[in-house]
């Protein structure tokens, strides 16, 4: 199965092979029908089948002068199961650094909240009230008055 899983990757990287694929999701198609929105010489659009073929992806039958191809789901099927497989196994490991990122954004909060309240506790005690200070401070026009 590696091989072919290979070789449908393979044939998959190339996005004229994976436009004649969407094409023939619709429904069997001619190589001429194939070939038509493509600006390419009829042997490079019978290269790009032959290699869907050989990936199993596609399959060509002849019916009289014409070679209507069709899609085959069981080589794409084999593709997404292998990706689901790694699919899974990410979004746990994603979900799992979503948690502890969480966790840690939680305790710097609260961490910066309980500084925070230490600060302003801290501040409160520390500074001598707006009335104090008035009576601390002499005042500098009663000094001019005894000096005149």
């Amino acid at each position: 199965m590696s091989d072919r899983l290979s070789n449908t990757f393979a044939a998959l990287a190339d996005p004229t092979r994976r436009a004649i694929l969407a094409r023939l999701a619709s429904g069997e198609a001619s190589v001429k029908e194939l070939a038509q929105p493509f600006d390419m010489t009829p042997p490079a659009i019978t290269k790009h089948l032959k290699v869907l073929e050989r990936s199993g992806l596609i399959a060509r039958s002849r019916d009289a002068q014409k070679r209507p191809c069709r899609l085959k789901a069981k080589p794409l099927k084999e593709a997404v199961d292998w990706l689901e497989r790694y699919r899974e196994l990410w979004e746990e490991r994603l979900d799992r650094l979503d948690e502890y990122l969480q966790e840690l954004q939680a305790q710097t909060q609260s961490q910066s909240q309980t500084k925070a309240h230490e600060q302003s506790s801290s501040d409160a005690h520390a500074q001598p009230s707006s009335t104090s200070k008035k009576k601390e401070e002499p005042s500098h026009e009663s000094g001019k008055k005894h000096h005149r």
